[in-house]
């Protein structure tokens, strides 16, 4: 296996291993979540919300909290896009205009503010 596939696959796996970590609460409440696309030159991520999660009003907050949380912990990742059932993007690309909503804290934390630009918590 070549060192760019294993990287690769590294990136995927703290993906997927930070979601579990920090958001077991998804799969608790029904839903799940699934990395749809990574795009390493551009540092960004696409992940799926689906199950429970589709429709749900706290959706919003949820991928907010990702979208800060592991811009923060995964320094490869720069932007976060999350898509529930509803065929609405949860807009967290920034700038793909749309109707997308738009949250607080959309900069990477640690160089503009504090923590205090970060949005809502997820209520759970």
């Amino acid at each position: 296996m070549n060192t760019e596939t294993e990287d690769a696959n590294d990136l995927r796996e703290r993906i997927t291993n930070f979601l579990r970590r920090n958001f077991p609460q998804i799969q608790m409440h029904g839903g799940s979540a699934a990395i749809e696309e990574i795009d390493r030159e551009d540092g960004s991520v696409t992940i799926r919300l689906g199950g429970a999660c589709s429709g749900c009003g706290i959706s919003p907050m949820t991928i907010q909290a990702i979208k800060t949380r592991m811009t923060k912990e995964i320094p490869e990742i720069n932007e976060v896009t999350a898509r529930t059932g509803m065929e609405q993007q949860e807009g967290m690309s920034g700038g793909s205009g749309g109707m997308s909503p738009s949250f607080p804290g959309e900069s990477r934390g640690g160089d503009v503010g504090g923590d205090e630009d970060e949005g809502p918590e997820a209520p759970f």
